[in-house]
């Protein structure tokens, strides 16, 4: 027998997990002869491409984690002192093992099944309640994106709570002090709007002008001077002008919080809460503000709710706010928060407590102090005369500037350079006195000059200098959750408690519909806790950043022969995001022509709630295009508002295959007509894992497309968040893409930046290139066809039971279908929701509940599922169909039956007493296999509406606390 000495591990068969027999015995299902004949009777001829994807050969786990650890190695990691929103930080090993690299958080959904997310969901109510303790608000939400576009979001909500005697006011001041990505992503939002943007000094602005509806101040400020804004903030109130303060969080264990200055809106980024740097993300940026503005407030919201037994619940609150719902009409296009994140963060608060944070604030001012202390001894003046961790440090001349510089770096040491004269250095939690030595040896030796003093000795003479009227008096983090997990121990064991009441990959198959919950494999997910990916500073020189630029070299290159576009965008940190940015640069793109008239964005009834509400936020109108009884684009009405709008059309925007699962055969017809009366295509990308490898949207004859990478491309979606959004676009909009104030990217006439960072959350842009990089050209293909196979598969198991409500013209499916739940509420008074809560019992987060249509269920299996966990989910739909079953025949009554008491935690299958007319065995162990393997729902079904009327956004009080912990 010969020995095949090839390696011939392929990751391909890791990711994909159906093996030939599994294939072939799914084929026999769906009746088809082939996988490829399946594709021809699912995609139409006329969009498919000619020729197979060009990318490099796929690789194998270990050989690319080789050649990987090569590019990451070409990043250098120099201590950064640079500051302006991004700081080197420590993430405790228990944090970091634990939840980042845990893939029991990592892989877990959005917290819409509350039931069976009661683990996040409190780690999320410690990130609102730390948040609220330390800006002194009254109410915080769930994260956003980034700093600089919190405090857009920020502009958004002032715009939208003026007063009556503001209704005409179309003006927000920014501090010029402000940090210099936030002005310029303010301009960026501002401008579709018809808000003015005001950049200036806040102490000569005038605070009485009319037109003055918000203001942004920055605390500190970018150059490091504290400031208490008290006075101002009142005087601003009088003339009914609301203000925001982007604030360092660290700070606030320290200095006088914004709350207690009077702020409206307080924003800011938790990344120095044990997140890293990562090149520009991701991290959790914080929102809070005043309870009057909870209802316009974006993002999502945490609260705490009772369930079914009368017991504290956690749930997301004010679910009407999402996009969904109130589409054109919502306050703002973010449906993603950082859920991950701001699980870290939160954490960090919980195991350092108040008093260990107050110590790492202490000791960053107590460094900066030293820092000054040694400079002015040197014969250095500092901008600033406050400080908390930034010196701003006036030089001679730019001679003594480059001396400097040219000394930090041969030492590996970033500042950040500013005018001729300015160097700013901004201290941190990894400071030591060694560090601070060799700060000062630098400026020393710039000027030529020794170090004729102790700076050990200077170290122990360090007071708190802060004004009286800046520091913090008010206590933060009381509550007992921040006190109590304090060691290794308890804090490995809380983590571990509260990650065993959620439901994520580890456990199951998350089939939701439009959010493609694939494998997030080991391999792609090692690296990016990595120090060469983790601890560069975004703002850092491009030549100590060498791997993160081939990284995003090739990505960029491999998305453009993916999508068929010519060009892509890294920076957008979301889905929305992409949409938000692609619709800027058809904006940019139509201005540049002349055309700033073209403002309507046709947009499909079906479409994803955000579509409609990024359309607005671009200063775009939307009109809506109805869809058919097939689900498809109703092409007699989107003709007739094309040409009744074609001198005003700015773009249709289309998700295809289409939200209803269904390859559309009109879609080309469809993207002609469009151009053919002046407008330009936006792509939804969220279903492009029904497209890879064997259409595209430049092929389909779009123009612009976002890309959900953490969808198709396998980063995980961390409960919520991260994402990212990139966009690609043809030739003709190229010269628009996103530029930046710090790093050179973008178009020539490239629109200003839509996150905060160049690249977005750089640090999981490895993930998706991990993962292009083993699947290769073919792996990629034959994923979008499992996954089509897949979808099928499960329809046709389903359809004997449940009515299946769109399929294409040959009757198949695309990668995901609906499932039509509305005829058991009159047969069986059956809800949709019943059906998902019901799942719960069987180990299953439930599929797309209500979207696009009310009342079904949109389930989307992808290619990495087998054909065994694909049959446990379709015999337990089939095993709930057959409980509807017994309600139909008045076997069990409409109101008292096995789904509407689902979920059944252990407490009440348990309990002494049972007087319900199923069985507790009915209850728990629906299908034999559940005795095997059982996940349980910790608390009983949620009452929303009780959640929304008393609504509490922070840690339960003490005794409700224990309670739920007891």
């Amino acid at each position: 027998m010969k020995i095949n000495v090839n390696n011939t591990e392929k990751f391909e068969n890791r990711h994909i997990s159906a093996d030939e027999a599994q294939i072939d015995a799914m084929l026999r299902t769906v009746q088809a002869n082939s996988i490829d004949e399946l594709i021809e009777q699912t995609i139409p001829a006329n969009i498919r491409l000619s020729k197979s994807l060009n990318l490099p050969s796929a690789q194998g786990e270990y050989e690319f984690l080789k050649n990987f650890k090569a590019l990451a190695q070409k990043n250098k990691v120099f201590k950064s002192y640079i500051g302006l929103g991004y700081h080197p930080c420590i993430t405790p090993p228990v944090i970091l093992r634990n939840i980042l690299e845990n893939p029991g958080w990592y892989t877990a959904y959005t917290p819409y099944q509350a039931e069976i997310s009661q683990g996040r969901l409190e780690a999320v109510i410690n990130f609102q309640t730390m948040i609220i303790d330390l800006t002194q608000m009254e109410i915080a939400n769930a994260s956003l994106l980034d700093e600089a576009t919190a405090a857009a979001e920020a502009m958004h909500l002032l715009l939208a709570v003026k007063s009556k005697a503001k209704k005409d006011a179309n003006q927000f001041f920014v501090s010029n002090r402000c940090l210099p990505q936030t002005i310029d992503l303010l301009r960026t939002r501002t401008a579709p709007l018809g808000v003015e943007l005001v950049v200036g000094d806040h102490l000569t602005i005038d605070i009485t002008n009319p037109n003055l509806f918000g203001v942004l101040l920055q605390y500190p400020a970018k150059d490091g001077e504290v400031i208490d804004y008290t006075n101002f903030i009142e005087a601003a109130h009088e003339h009914e002008v609301k203000v925001v303060v982007a604030a360092d969080l660290l700070s606030l264990t320290v200095l006088k919080a914004p709350g207690e200055m009077g702020a409206d809106v307080v924003v800011g980024s938790a990344q120095r809460f044990g997140v890293p740097m990562g090149y520009g993300g991701p991290h959790a940026a914080f929102f809070a503000t005043k309870d009057e503005f909870k209802r316009q407030m974006p993002g999502r919201i945490i609260g705490l709710s009772k369930d079914a037994q009368g017991n504290n619940a956690y749930r997301m609150a004010l679910q009407t706010r999402e996009q969904h719902i109130r589409r054109e009409k919502a306050t703002s296009n973010i449906c993603t928060a950082q859920v991950l994140l701001a699980v870290m963060a939160g954490a960090y608060a919980v195991y350092h407590g108040a008093e260990g944070l107050k110590k790492i604030g202490e000791r960053v001012y107590g460094m900066t102090q030293l820092l000054e202390k040694g400079l002015k001894i040197l014969g250095f003046k500092t901008k600033n005369t406050t400080y908390f961790d930034t010196l701003t440090i006036e030089v001679e001349n730019k001679e003594v500037q480059q001396k400097v510089q040219k000394l930090a770096l041969s030492q590996e040491i970033n500042f950040l350079y500013e005018g001729e004269k300015y160097i700013g250095i901004s201290l941190n939690e990894t400071t030591t006195i060694v560090d601070v030595s060799q700060i000062l040896a630098i400026f020393a030796l710039a000027m030529q000059k020794t170090i004729a003093f102790d700076v050990d000795e200077l170290a122990e003479n360090i007071e708190n200098l802060i004004p009286e009227n800046l520091q913090r008096k008010t206590p933060y983090l009381t509550h007992p959750v921040f006190n109590t997990h304090h060691s290794e121990h308890e804090m490995l064991r809380y983590l571990k408690y509260l990650e065993n009441k959620d439901i994520s990959l580890v456990h199951s198959m998350i089939s939701l519909g439009s959010c493609t919950m694939k494998l997030n494999a080991t391999t792609e997910m090692i690296p990016v806790t990595w120090a060469e990916f983790g601890n560069l500073h975004p703002f850092a020189p491009k030549e100590q950043a060498l791997g993160y630029q081939e990284l995003f070299t090739n990505l960029e290159k491999w998305l453009s022969e993916i999508t068929g576009f010519a060009g892509v965008s890294l920076q957008p940190n979301s889905g929305a995001q992409g949409e938000y940015a692609g619709l800027m640069v058809i904006r940019a793109y139509h201005l540049a022509n002349g055309n700033g008239h073209r403002n309507i964005a046709l947009i499909p009834s079906s479409a994803h709630g955000t579509n409609p509400a990024s359309a607005v936020m671009a200063g775009m109108k939307v009109v809506v295009v109805r869809c058919d009884e097939n689900g498809n684009v109703d092409l007699d009405d989107l003709k007739a508002k094309a040409i009744a709008h074609k001198d005003d059309l700015a773009c249709l925007m289309v998700t295809y295959p289409s939200t209803h699962g269904v390859f559309e055969e009109a879609i080309t017809e469809i993207c002609q007509l469009i151009h053919e009366n002046g407008g330009l295509v936006y792509m939804d990308g969220a279903n492009m894992n029904a497209q890879v490898g064997l259409t595209s949207p430049a092929n389909i004859g779009a123009d612009v497309c976002h890309l959900n990478l953490h969808k198709t491309f396998c980063i995980p979606h961390g409960g919520g968040g991260p994402g990212m959004g990139p966009i690609g676009v043809v030739e003709k909009l190229v010269p628009f893409l996103p530029k930046h104030p710090l790093v050179e990217v973008g178009g020539s006439q490239g629109i200003t930046p839509v996150s905060a960072a160049p690249y977005g959350s750089a640090s999981i842009l490895a993930i998706s290139y991990a993962y292009i990089a083993m699947m290769g050209a073919e792996g990629l293909t034959n994923a979008t066809k499992m996954a089509i196979l897949n979808a099928n598969y499960i329809k046709d198991r389903l359809k004997e039971h449940y009515p299946i409500l769109y399929v294409g013209k040959n009757g198949r499916c695309a990668h995901e279908m609906i499932v039509d739940c509305r005829q058991f509420k009159q047969s069986a008074g059956i809800e949709v929701e019943d059906i998902a809560k019901r799942l719960m019992d069987y180990g299953f987060h439930a599929p797309t509940v209500s979207f696009p249509v009310a009342g079904t269920l949109m389930i989307e299996p992808t290619e990495s599922e087998t054909k065994e966990e694909l049959d446990r989910f379709c015999d337990a739909m089939i095993q709930i169909r057959e409980e509807i079953r017994e309600i139909e025949q008045g076997i069990y009554d409409k109101n008292n039956n096995v789904l509407k008491h689902a979920p059944h935690t252990q407490n009440v299958v348990i309990a002494d007493t049972w007087d319900r007319p199923y069985s507790r065995e009915k209850a728990a162990y629906p299908l034999p296999c559940l005795r095997r393997n059982k996940v349980w729902a910790t608390v009983s079904r949620i009452d929303g509406a009780y959640g929304d009327r008393n609504l509490v956004c922070s840690c339960a009080p003490i005794e409700e606390y224990e309670a739920i912990n007891a």
